[in-house]
């Protein structure tokens, strides 16, 4: 129904830099809320960062002064930028959007399949 796409994961030193983007199609909708989340093996999924339509943010404090997340309204896309990356950072990145589509009242969660983030000593 509606589908979100990561990309830009991949394998950076540390120091480095990535750029993730996550791009939302398929049915008529109006997203409220855009994020992005990380996971590790056997941990619990982390928020890292959020942007409502408003443009207003919030980060998790581990990746504060480092990530800016941003986004694109017209292209329901979203982007999250990551500099100084530490081992630390290594996860598995996953969007999310709430969304209400066309003729809804509530949002719903809409999630991606996640992209590999790996960050070497």
């Amino acid at each position: 129904q509606v589908q979100l796409v990561e990309s830009g994961g991949g394998l950076v030193q540390a120091g480095g830099s990535l750029r993730l983007s996550c791009a939302a199609s398929g049915s008529s909708m109006h997203i409220s809320v855009m994020a992005w989340y990380r996971q590790a093996p056997g941990k619990q999924r982390e928020l890292v960062a959020t942007i409502n339509s408003g443009g207003d943010t919030n980060y998790a404090s581990s990746v504060k002064g480092r990530f800016t997340i941003s986004r694109d309204n017209g292209k329901n896309t979203v982007h999250l930028q990551m500099n100084s990356l530490t081992p630390e950072d290594t996860d598995v990145y996953y969007c999310n959007a709430a969304a209400f589509l066309t003729g809804g009242v509530s949002p719903r969660d809409y999630w991606g399949q996640g992209t590999q983030v790996t960050v070497s000593s």
